[in-house]
């Protein structure tokens, strides 16, 4: 068994509306098989926690945050912390992009506390989704507008609205999240509002946090049913 410092090193990165944090984690042994005794090393690497807010970078913008994290190792992990009204769809791309890229397989996103329209994809990017007892949750449809010569407004909103759709159909109903016939709602005005039990109950959450404790969706649900039958059952 080695001895394991779990933290050694801290920095800090912020945008206007961001901020980046990294630490480094020694290598250790992890138990993956406890009735065999199985473990598996897990290698020196960085471990970027990413606080993220309004989808809005305007005076600095997201470079040297995308530049550090694109710099990053094979090994390394991304943890979004989200609490997020939402803002540019093309921003959020950008997260979609480095996530795919860089950290595919080893985003953790926390939503903490809310997350709305870019804020509730970015969430549905990552692959492993912790939430808490009173977060709070929103789909609807992109919004904007365009400005030029009458021709290039035609070609341009035909363009977008296909791009988009796609875009947002892949995150969100390939997924399992929204059905198909939801989906199309949700392209003419519906908003979607998940409290956590909701979230848990669409797959969109994978862990709660409740009481101190990391617990799976599943064991979340099974955990509010039983107190509701036992409400009852003092009734």
């Amino acid at each position: 068994m080695l001895n394991v410092k779990t933290e050694t090193k801290k920095e800090e990165l912020n945008s206007d509306r961001h901020s980046l944090y990294s630490r480094e984690i020694a290598s250790k042994n992890e138990l993956v098989d406890k009735e065999n005794g199985l473990y598996k090393l897990i290698p020196k690497h960085k471990s970027y926690r990413f606080y993220v807010g309004i989808f809005f970078e305007l005076k600095r913008g997201l470079h040297a945050v995308f530049n550090e994290l694109k710099n990053s190792s094979d090994n390394d992990t991304l943890e979004l912390v989200i609490n997020s009204h939402g803002g540019l769809v093309f921003e959020g791309k950008q997260f979609y992009n480095l996530i795919q890229e860089n950290f595919y397989g080893r985003t953790t996103a926390y939503l903490d506390n809310i997350g709305y329209s870019m804020g509730a994809l970015l969430f549905c990017m990552a692959d492993k989704r912790v939430v808490y007892e009173y977060s709070d949750f929103m789909f609807h449809n992109y919004f904007g507008g365009v400005h030029g010569k009458g021709g290039e407004l035609k070609a341009r909103i035909k363009y977008s609205a296909k791009s988009l759709e796609h875009f947002f159909h892949d995150i969100i109903v390939k997924k399992g999240f929204l059905s198909q016939q939801e989906f199309e709602q949700m392209l003419v005005g519906q908003d979607y509002w998940m409290d956590t039990k909701e979230l848990c109950k669409r797959g969109i959450a994978t862990h709660v946090i409740l009481e101190g404790e990391e617990i799976t969706a599943k064991e979340y649900l099974k955990k509010i049913k039983g107190s509701k039958r036992k409400k009852k059952a003092k009734k």
